[in-house]
């Protein structure tokens, strides 16, 4: 077999290489995308949490309402208060349509944010936020489920001598529970209110 004969059978290997490997990405993306189609994020999924006036609660309570949902804990000094701050100036910018979307944030501190601590930090924003918590159990398979990362981290200066470092992202999940939107730590209130608008 002489060089030009050589070189044509290598080209043809390499098309048939290539055609090969061509194929099995395709596959791989198709079954990949399958795959990610039936992931349908629940909201509390089969866990209950009990909210700031003493209601145990799960996903089906707020059926067909759209859920802003917030993981954070009462002692925080500037994240936590500042996306609340935020999710009540949305609430008021929906006007009538506030009826359609339940705000709701979770403790990931239930050591210290009991209900009666959630009963004095919630309405201090808007009085349409519920506060839920639970036993530590509870919310570490709710913060699994969805999932949100949080650590305790020992700080001399935060009371009882820890913080707790968390996920800062504000969640939307529609009228099925499940996952839509999430918005970064300091997206603007009218940021979330244009896009939430679109979708209800």
């Amino acid at each position: 077999m002489n060089n030009s004969e050589t070189r044509k059978v290598l080209w043809i290997l390499a098309g048939i290489a290539a055609f090969f490997y061509a194929g099995i990405f395709l596959w791989s993306e198709i079954s990949d995308g399958r795959a990610q189609s039936k992931i349908e994020p629940p909201f509390f999924a089969e866990s209950a949490l009990t909210d700031h006036k003493g209601t145990i609660r799960t996903e089906k309570d707020f059926a067909g309402r759209f859920m802003l949902v917030f993981f954070g804990f009462t002692n925080c000094p500037d994240i936590c208060p500042t996306t609340m701050a935020e999710v009540s100036i949305v609430m008021e910018l929906l006007g009538d349509k506030a009826g359609k979307v339940q705000p709701i944030f979770i403790t990931v501190d239930p050591e210290r944010d009991t209900q009666t601590t959630l009963a004095e930090y919630v309405p201090l924003f808007d009085a349409r936020i519920i506060g839920l918590t639970g036993t530590p159990e509870q919310i570490e398979r709710t913060t699994n489920i969805f999932p949100i990362y949080h650590e305790k981290i020992e700080e001399a200066s935060a009371p009882e001598g820890y913080t707790v470092s968390h996920t800062s992202h504000l969640l939307l999940f529609d009228g099925d529970a499940g996952f839509v939107e999430s918005w970064v730590y300091g997206t603007s209130a009218e940021k979330i209110f244009a896009d939430l608008s679109q979708r209800i």
